[in-house]
């Protein structure tokens, strides 16, 4: 009997996660089953497509119990049906609209979705009794901060400019920002232990069968580009450590507060002369000065992570495999590299 109290030790707690078939949310289910959780309850949007999920290693050992739940994180009723079996385990909230074209109605589209749905998963994780909750924030909670002291590298004591971003029309930050407040003022009032990642742009391979907005911002500089991505880029960040770095933060007693999750800071530019050494058939444009004036280099930006013990994937591996990735997908026509 002795030998089977000490395997049910092992027995990782039951976790939901939100946005579950996304870009991040297929690598965290991927990640979670590799760490040897059997219980994953996956929520995905009405109608979207969740069968790559089933194909992950892993997902179809007999131990494993991956349950697809269709719920718009603005029905509280479906979330609730969703994170109802995760009573003692946690919540991963990685769902989150995200568009590659400007939203005709932002409160609608962006705004409401971000902040009503994470109240919704936040209520539901109080009312079973979820022992934590991991929401995927955003550098876009934390720049663009046009008044950050040029001199300092951000940190994650930055909060994004509402108004700088509203009077530019930049309707994803004000998004992921609102939603992450709204978090931390539910985690005090009801006494819910919530957690904060802040991932920089994510590359690595698609496991999902659409383009990403975060692997559409290398697939745009590849086909010659000029965006700068001005205040909203701040590093990248391999798509498989911010899987890594979620079950982290949910499995460290530790951890509180919010969590950079950048494989260092430096110019957008410096980012794109790397990819131009990497795959020079493509017409990478090469940006002369700073993309991001004033923006502070930090190798060790993601510092209160690296202390919980992650360890992060060199840049030019993620970039590699993201090209890989685009091109067996289809993502990269031939016509768009040099001859």
């Amino acid at each position: 009997m002795a030998e089977q109290t000490g395997l049910e030790k092992n027995i990782k707690e039951p976790v939901c996660v939100t946005g579950a078939n996304g870009f991040i949310g297929s690598w965290l289910v991927r990640t979670l089953l590799d760490h040897g959780y059997t219980t994953i309850h996956a929520s995905v949007f009405p109608g979207s497509d969740a069968s790559h999920l089933f194909a992950l290693p892993g997902a179809a050992d007999p131990d494993v119990r991956l349950v697809v739940h269709e719920a718009d994180v603005l029905d509280a009723k479906a979330v609730s049906n969703a994170v109802e079996g995760c009573a003692g385990g946690g919540v991963f909230h990685v769902a989150s609209p995200c568009s590659l074209e400007d939203p005709v109605d932002p409160q609608g589209e962006l705004v409401t979705p971000a902040v009503q749905g994470t109240l919704n998963v936040l209520a539901a994780a109080k009312m079973f009794n979820v022992r934590r909750v991991v929401v995927t924030s955003s550098i876009s909670a934390l720049v663009p901060n046009p008044s950050w002291p040029s001199n300092t590298p951000f940190d994650e004591s930055s909060w994004t400019d509402l108004d700088y971003c509203k009077s530019r029309q930049k309707w994803y930050p004000v998004s992921k920002t609102l939603a992450e407040k709204a978090a931390w003022e539910f985690s005090e009032k009801h006494g819910l232990d919530v957690v904060a990642i802040h991932p920089a742009t994510c590359l690595g391979p698609l496991l999902q069968p659409n383009l990403n907005a975060s692997c559409a911002v290398l697939r745009q500089l590849l086909q010659g580009s000029k965006d700068t991505q001005e205040y909203h880029w701040l590093g990248a960040v391999h798509v498989k450590d911010v899987a890594e770095a979620q079950i982290l933060l949910f499995e460290s007693p530790t951890a509180s507060g919010r969590y950079l999750c950048t494989n260092g800071i430096y110019q957008f530019g410096e980012f794109a002369e790397r990819v131009s050494k990497l795959v020079p058939e493509f017409p990478v444009h090469r940006f002369i000065g700073q993309t991001q004036p004033g923006l502070m280099s930090c190798k060790d930006a993601a510092k209160r992570l690296i202390d919980l013990g992650l360890e992060f994937t060199p840049v030019e591996n993620a970039v590699q495999d993201t090209v890989e990735s685009l091109r067996a997908k289809g993502f990269l026509g031939q016509e768009e590299s040099q001859s």
